[in-house]
């Protein structure tokens, strides 16, 4: 066949979506529309036409529409274009200048398999487009909420001289369905708004950072990106950064680590510090190590747990260690969850840690009052 083209739908029209042609001038133009009751697919669509013309001259009605359009048709087929809510998208055609008389049955269901595919894309098509809409009003409704998004602080404590040094700041979210940050920090990155939520969460976090103990740092966790965006050293710079621990938080690795270090510098220079997190989790953790130089290594959960019982953790574990210690790096280890994992950490020269067993997440209130 001379010509293929998948055609949608719409307001009276035709618009072709896709168009694939053997043909130097094709008539048939992608982007390009026309009225839809002057065509072959309205026809095949309403059942004027058959989905299978080998010879349209043969068709008197066929004929004359393609002789009033000033269209070479010899042979056409075409087939709807159905979604899985019964509505009609719209057709998949193809046709040849010349009759082809041993077009059968055989093709007309090879048409209706490729309409078939085509109607599955275009409805996951929506679907995802559905849920980004969807998505992204979820996140701009957070953003303009005052109480949607509440900040948890998990004690960090030097195990050597058995005191809290610090907190962890932590995102929970009060509105919408119930799942992790996590969650709702990728639904934001994917929408394009993973700085607003993040700069909002670092935001509450800090605000309460003049409450705390001199002596005790905030950790908050930061995205690449959210490190490189001017509003973030807005919000840090009246702020005693001397007492803030910006963690690296992304498990994949980044192409901008010469920027994240130029930006950084000022604040370094002022004595915030910068953590990796999730130490031990991928490769791409030991590229930010490589390519940043922290002031503290954190361990990853996936690392520390069992580490009592598992020698290749522990192994692991003391390859870190041992660098962090050559470096002048410190190390925290998250998630400690039970006593033999903290008596195990000690043993290997651990002197920072949190998790569930030394103390959750907790609010503001409860966190000073530990303080």
């Amino acid at each position: 066949m001379d010509v293929a083209f998948v055609s949608e739908f719409g307001q009276g029209r035709r618009l072709f979506r896709w168009v694939d042609s053997c043909l130097t001038d094709c008539p048939v133009v992608q982007g390009q529309s026309d009225p839809l009751e002057s065509t072959f697919c309205q026809r095949v669509v309403d059942g004027r036409f058959p989905e299978l013309m080998p010879c349209v001259p043969d068709l008197p009605e066929a004929n004359a529409l393609s002789r009033r359009l000033q269209l070479t048709v010899g042979a056409h087929l075409s087939v709807p274009i159905t979604l899985k809510n019964g509505d009609v998208f719209g057709t998949f055609c193809c046709y040849s200048l010349q009759p082809n008389h041993g077009l059968g049955e055989r093709d007309l269901a090879l048409m209706r398999a490729v309409a078939e595919l085509v109607s599955h894309s275009i409805d996951d098509e929506r679907e995802a487009k559905r849920h980004a809409i969807e998505a992204r009003a979820r996140i701009e409704h957070m953003l303009r909420s005052a109480d949607g998004l509440r900040i948890v602080y998990q004690p960090i404590y030097n195990l050597i001289e058995e005191r809290i040094v610090g907190y962890e700041a932590l995102a929970r979210f009060q509105h919408g369905p119930a799942r992790g940050p996590d969650h709702w920090f990728a639904e934001a990155v994917a929408c394009g708004l993973g700085p607003d939520l993040e700069l909002k969460a670092i935001e509450i976090a800090l605000g309460s950072l003049k409450r705390f103990p001199d002596r005790a740092r905030v950790s908050i966790n930061v995205s690449p990106e959210t490190m490189l965006d001017h509003r973030l050293r807005s919000l840090l710079k009246p702020l005693p950064v001397q007492r803030i621990v910006l963690e690296l938080t992304e498990h994949v690795a980044t192409t901008c680590y010469a920027q994240i270090a130029d930006a950084l510098t000022p604040l370094r220079a002022q004595g915030m510090q910068l953590a990796v997190d999730d130490a031990g989790a991928g490769h791409s953790s030991f590229l930010h190590i490589l390519s940043l130089s922290p002031d503290v290594i954190k361990l990853d959960i996936g690392l520390t747990r069992d580490i009592d019982r598992d020698p290749n953790r522990r192994f692991l574990a003391t390859a870190l260690i041992g660098f962090a210690a050559s470096a002048g790096v410190k190390i925290v280890a998250e998630g400690v969850e039970r006593q033999e994992e903290l008596d195990t950490l000690k043993a290997l020269g651990v002197q920072k840690a949190q998790g569930y067993y030394l103390g959750k997440p907790m609010t503001l209130d409860d966190a000073l009052a530990l303080a």
